[in-house]
């Protein structure tokens, strides 16, 4: 597929009753997107901790709050491969801390095609709250999604911060970098949209935010969320001059939608009024980059 709509969620933490109400949050969220036409939907990093609301007893608890939400993971992912496939989108799942066989937790997002098949990928590069207060472990492998949207890659919030993964990512094929994204500041929203918009730029794809918004008083690891969707290209022939594509209004529920065209990526890496993809290795000093998996969701 060339051209698709994107949608792009500023989604809210919600406090449940009870799973009945997560799932129906969820399906009405992702029903209204296959509605407006999306092909591809993009939650955010850490929104599935609202999930910790679930155990009343031990939702206030950071450590306890991050078994809970693990421990509800597989159920989670059975609920969003089931509307993939329902409503014929590829989506983007809200990260989740994932604990693993060596015990150790990791920050995963999940990418659901709509013929059932599945890929991950975790979060490689920790901030500082993740590594001092969550005790959340790194990624090793960086992903490019083979789909019948398109090359994506996801860089999950800090990931974006850092130019060289998004850089392997779009040397391995991505045209689309999704960035889930979790701030509890403006300055940490405004840091990671600074990021998509540059690695939009120098990777000549697009690049797609999705934040948390709201309040969540009663969750240690979401209790204050700010930020706005975006949906980014780089500034040059065909795109808008600020390669802001669409934004959301900062702070507010919604979903924010964009049409993207894969075939003008290829346009102005070939042909742009810069060629930055492809003077990347000129910088003095450029580095080797990072290895990258192809997995195959077609």
């Amino acid at each position: 597929m060339v051209s698709f709509t994107i949608a792009a969620a500023q989604y809210p933490i919600d406090l449940f009753d009870g799973w009945d109400a997560y799932a129906a949050k969820l399906t009405r969220w992702v029903e209204d997107a296959a509605v407006a036409g999306a092909s591809l939907a993009v939650f955010p990093e850490y929104g599935a901790m609202e999930l910790a609301s679930l155990d009343p007893e031990t939702m206030g608890d950071l450590a306890l709050s991050i078994e809970t939400v693990s421990a509800l993971l597989p159920r989670v992912d059975a609920l969003h491969a089931a509307l993939a496939v329902q409503t014929g989108m590829h989506i983007l799942a809200a990260s989740a801390p994932r604990k693993d066989a060596d015990g150790r937790f990791r920050n995963a997002a999940r990418l659901f095609a709509p013929n059932g098949k599945v890929g991950t990928q975790d979060k490689l590069v920790m901030t500082r709250f993740e590594r001092e207060q969550w005790h959340i472990a790194a990624g090793s492998v960086l992903r490019v999604f083979d789909t019948q949207l398109g090359k994506l890659a996801v860089n999950i919030c800090y990931d974006a911060e850092f130019p060289l993964l998004a850089r392997a990512c779009v040397e391995a094929g991505a045209d689309v970098l999704l960035v889930p994204s979790c701030t509890d500041s403006l300055h940490g929203y405004w840091r990671v949209r600074l990021g998509a918009q540059a690695r939009a730029l120098e990777g000549q794809c697009y690049a797609v935010q999705s934040p948390t918004v709201g309040e969540a008083a009663w969750s240690p690891a979401v209790d204050i969320n700010r930020g706005a969707a975006g949906i980014y290209g780089p500034p040059d022939r065909g795109m808008p001059a600020d390669g802001v594509l669409a934004t959301g209004v900062e702070g507010v529920s919604q979903w924010v939608f964009a049409d993207v065209d894969i075939a003008l990526i290829a346009s102005l890496r070939a042909d742009g009024g810069v060629l930055n993809m492809k003077h990347w290795s000129e910088q003095p000093g450029a580095m080797p980059l990072p290895s990258v998996e192809i997995v195959d969701l077609r």
